[in-house]
This record gives structure tokens, sequence and C-alpha cells, in this order.
């Protein structure tokens, strides 16, 4: 049975061109959110997906591949192959080489006929971001860019801030920047979506969100997989530049950003650029790294490129003073997890002292769970039932959204692509919020490259810490 689509969320039917369409990023990730959203009929067979790339041997091998990585969808919603042949006859390929131009004229001829009509025509540069000027240049020479296209750019935005201004400089020649799209999957998770909503929706979460109430939080996000074939491009980034400096800045923005008047692009973007701008910079003592022990082996030479990195993040604006933000992100860890926890202060004074010495021992947390198995937990401290007095044990309110909601949590990319059709930003960067993130990463990335990396074994949570203990904290590791 197909997800009713409310009426908020219908979109108008469109064109998406998407740029190094038949490569690693399209086929995994943006034609199966395409096909789910073909599924749930939030497009239907009036919109269109070209995919251009400069070498396209046989569609149909690539058809089947693409099945595959749908597999899920076929799983759990269908039941025959009508519904993929009516899919894949919105898919158009096209050979283009957006150096040469070879291919524009298909391209131009496929696309022209809609620019009097006010539908959207999206083009996702799937693609390195070396050849984003090379794509925007070729979308003008093309006159490819009229007012109702709009460009979708993944991360990383340039190596460090001079390159990210170079990008953002080639970009703009050619789009204005309500035209501009710069992608965080991240933030298009309905865990991240429901942060907002926990803490603007619900007057008793905001009143405690400050340095009155919150004695510390916890950012964790830990990957179980190396670097795969990702291990050049990797090599040359590291775990700064490819995970702190988009997704994990994103989500301590999210976290600590002040509530916008109103529920809108520009105004929650000044509000993620005012904490980036109050992050304090870091001393070498506030941060960490290390490099799981097999990764010179699969790059063939020694490296000191970090895969793990921990960070002790402070915030110098009224409401955080004196709150550290504990970020770690890392690969080959024991556990897939992105989990957000916030630790409560503790009481002033306990009144069951004389009852139990664990009571005061039990702070309250909040546990915000991106991924996997997204969800909210409160932990708090419960009587046990029963007669013996005031007996304590943990407890929590738990909100898994798999129990709560029966039908599917719909992926990132499947939201941020539809709201690419609907013209909203307020989930996507703006190019003065990349630069303010460059501000701040680029000293951690020199500090990094003063540090010899700890080396840490593959299943573990990374090298032991020497931040948190400092302060008398320590890791809470996320559970499976």
């Amino acid at each position: 049975m197909m997800q009713k689509i409310p009426e908020t969320a219908n979109v108008i039917p469109s064109d998406f061109v998407i740029i190094g369409g038949t490569g690693h990023l399209s086929i995994r990730k943006i034609l199966p959110a395409l096909f789910w959203r073909f599924l749930d009929k939030q497009i239907d067979n009036k919109s269109t997906i070209i995919l251009c790339d400069k070498n396209i041997n046989s569609w149909d091998d690539f058809l089947i591949t693409l099945k595959n990585y749908c597999s899920d969808a076929f799983f759990k919603k269908v039941d025959n192959d009508k519904v993929w042949d009516d899919f894949t006859s919105i898919l158009k390929p096209i050979q283009l080489d957006i150096k040469n131009g070879n291919g524009h004229l298909e391209l131009l001829n496929t696309l022209k006929e809609k620019f009097d009509t006010n539908r959207p025509i999206i083009f996702y540069l799937a693609i390195a971001s070396n050849l984003f000027a090379d794509s925007c240049k070729f979308l003008r020479d093309c006159s490819l860019n009229v007012s109702q296209s709009r460009i979708v750019i993944e991360k990383p935005i340039g190596k460090d801030k001079l390159t990210a201004i170079e990008i953002n400089d080639q970009i703009s020649e050619v789009f204005k920047e309500t035209q501009v799209y710069r992608i965080d999957h991240y933030l298009g998770k309905e865990t991240v979506q429901n942060l907002m909503a926990l803490r603007f929706a619900n007057t008793f979460f905001e009143n405690q969100w400050d340095n009155k109430n919150i004695d510390n939080v916890q950012i964790t996000v830990s990957e179980t997989d190396g670097v795969k074939d990702r291990i050049s491009y990797y090599n040359q980034y590291g775990a700064i530049r490819d995970m702190l400096q988009n997704h994990l800045l994103q989500l301590i923005c999210l976290v600590a950003m002040e509530p916008p008047s109103f529920y809108e692009a520009d105004q929650m973007r000044d509000e993620k650029l005012r904490v980036l701008k109050a992050l304090k910079p870091l001393t070498k003592d506030e941060i960490q790294t290390g490099q799981y022990r097999s990764f010179t082996d699969e790059l063939g030479n020694s490296s000191n490129t970090e895969t793990f990195v921990a960070l002790k993040v402070m915030i110098n604006n009224w409401r955080w003073a004196g709150v550290p933000f504990y970020i770690r992100t890392g690969k080959k860890l024991s556990t897939k997890a992105s989990e957000i926890i916030i630790t409560f202060k503790k009481k002033p004074h306990d009144i069951f002292s004389k009852f139990t010495k664990d009571a005061q021992d039990n702070p309250n947390r909040l546990i915000i769970r991106v991924q996997p198995e997204e969800g909210l937990k409160l932990k708090l401290t419960s009587k046990a039932p029963g007669p013996g007095g005031m007996r304590f044990f943990p407890s929590e309110l738990n909100l898994s959204f798999g129990d709560t909601f029966s039908d599917r949590l719909p992926d990132a990319y499947e939201r941020l692509l539809m709201d690419v059709v609907r013209g909203n930003q307020t989930l996507f960067m703006r190019s003065d919020e990349v630069l303010a993130a460059w501000d701040y990463i680029d000293p951690i990335v020199s500090i990094s490259k003063e540090q010899e990396p700890q080396l840490y074994r593959t299943g573990t949570m990374g090298p032991e810490d020497k931040i948190l203990s400092i302060d008398g904290h320590k890791w809470i590791d996320p559970k499976d």
C-alpha cells in the first residue's frame, strides 16, 4: 500500500539533470531517493530524470545495477515490475562531456521547450568539486541557466577557505544565491528535523536549553567501515575536512542556535552563522587525532591523515558560555551511529541522600539518535515499585521513530530533493556559512598537522581519550 502524501508535500513536475548521472553518488543515493518519491507518487511520469555522463556504456547493465540499489523499495513496496518500468521510462541518458561540450545540443533540445514554463530544472552536480566551475561554465555557455534553473552541489566545498571562496565565486558568476543549494544530507535526517521541533515547539525543553541547566553536550558520528574506494580522496581530506567541516558543525549549530523569528531559510541560516562566528578558537590540547592501524596498508604508503578526530568546542555567547561541546568522529569504530547527548546539570541538593547514594550519580540526559534507529530518549531517575522505601533506578522515556511510525522514514536525500523542487533553501547552506565554517576549520587542520595521529584498533571507539578526562568527563558510547 502506497503512503498517502499530504497536500503540503505535493510538488510540481520537474526536470532533474544529474551531471555524473551514472556515478556512485547518483546510483547509490540520488536515484534510489527519486524512486521512492516516484513510488509514493510525489513525482510522476510528467517529470524527467536526465542522466548525463561522459561515458555511458551499456544502459541495460546500468539499469540492472540501479535496480539492485533500489532493492529495499522492491522488498517493501513493489509487487511487480510495472512500477519499475514506469520509473525507468522517465530516465533519459545523455552522453555529455562538460569540458568540451560534446552532447550539449541533445541536452539543450531536451530542455528548451520547458524554458517558457515555471517548471523547475534542477542540475545536480554529482561530481568532484574541482569540476563545479567547468559545469557552471558549461551550463552558462549552453544557455541553460534560465530563471527556473537550480543547482545542487555536494560537500566538500573546497579544501580550505581560499578554495571555497574560489568555488563560490565561480558558481555565483553563473547562478544567483537563490538558485544554489549546497546540500548536507545530515540536515535532511528525520531526527535532525525533530531536534528543531523538540526545541522550538516545546517550551519545557527550550526553557532548559542553556548553561544554567546543561552541563555538557556530546556529539558522536561513528562509522564501522573504513574508507574503501575513497582512500585517495580521503587521504587528501581526512576526518576534519570530510566530516567535521560540514556534518558535525551543522549539528552543533542546530543544538546551539537561537530561535529564529520564523522557520524560514535566511532566518535559520542567520542564526546558524552566529553560532559559527561564536566558536572559540581551539588550542592543541583541545584536539585529538587518530588513525586506524590498517589505513597505511590500504593506502600503500605512510600517511599522517587522521581517520578519527575529537574536539572540545566552546561557544562564546551568553547562552552557552562554560558548556563544553565534545565532538568526535571516526572510521572503523565499534558502532555505526550518530548521536547527540545532552547531559543536564545535577540537582543542587539531594533530598534523598539518606536513602541512596546512587540518585545523585545519574544525571538527566536527552539522547537524540540521528542514525540508525532514529529516535529520542530522556534518561530519568525513578522510584522502584513496591515496599522498601525510596529505592531508585535509572529509567527512560523512549520515542523510537521506527516503532512509533509504522511506515518507513524517508531518506534524507528524498526530503532534500523535494525541497529543491519547492525552492525551499531552509535545509541548505548559504555561502557565508560555508566560509565561516572554514574560518574555524583551517586553524584546526594546521594544528592537526603538527600532531602525530594516535593509532587505534579496528572495532574500538578510537584512541584513548585525552580531552574529556581533563574535565572529569568520559565519552558515552552509542549503543548498538
